[in-house]
């Protein structure tokens, strides 16, 4: 919740998740879930991404930490990932599934997602840099550029 908090406030999106699921398993599914879910309202609120920006990047700091995303809205789904965080768990989440959660988003708003941290060792404040900028970057990259008609593509379309 804090860290889906965290990237509603930075991208300036209004965003509520009401979720379900096999918690007691473990959080992977209802984690992996959402991200699907999330990617999924994006891709269908920007259809044909018809003037948005589409190109993002935002670098976020957090004391220690660093961390920069930089994406395309260009649908074509992919991760790249390079984050270490030391620490397995950060109160009861697992840190692994940071990246989970980012590649169903990915894959599922057609986002070309390159996620980066520069420094940083504790891992609350990784995972706070990493969200903070996702959302700024997504805001960024979702909103509409003012006098661009069509998509941002040479070809007319995405």
């Amino acid at each position: 919740d804090h860290m889906l908090t965290l990237f509603a406030v930075h991208g300036f999106f209004n965003l509520s998740v009401q979720a379900q699921g096999d918690t007691h398993v473990d959080d992977h599914h209802t984690v992996e879930d959402i991200g699907i879910s999330l990617g999924q309202a994006f891709a269908q609120a920007l259809g044909d991404k018809a003037g948005i920006h589409r190109y993002a990047h935002a670098y976020v700091p957090m004391d220690e930490t660093l961390a920069r995303v930089s994406l395309d809205f260009s649908n074509r789904p992919f991760l790249h990932y390079d984050v270490t965080i030391r620490d397995q768990k950060v109160g009861t989440f697992d840190t692994a599934l940071v990246s989970e959660f980012l590649r169903a988003l990915a894959q599922h708003a057609g986002i070309t997602l390159h996620v980066d941290l520069l420094h940083g060792d504790n891992a609350h404040h990784i995972i706070e840099a990493v969200f903070k900028a996702l959302g700024r970057a997504m805001g960024e990259g979702a909103s509409l550029h003012q006098g661009l008609v069509g998509t941002l593509s040479s070809k007319g379309s995405l």
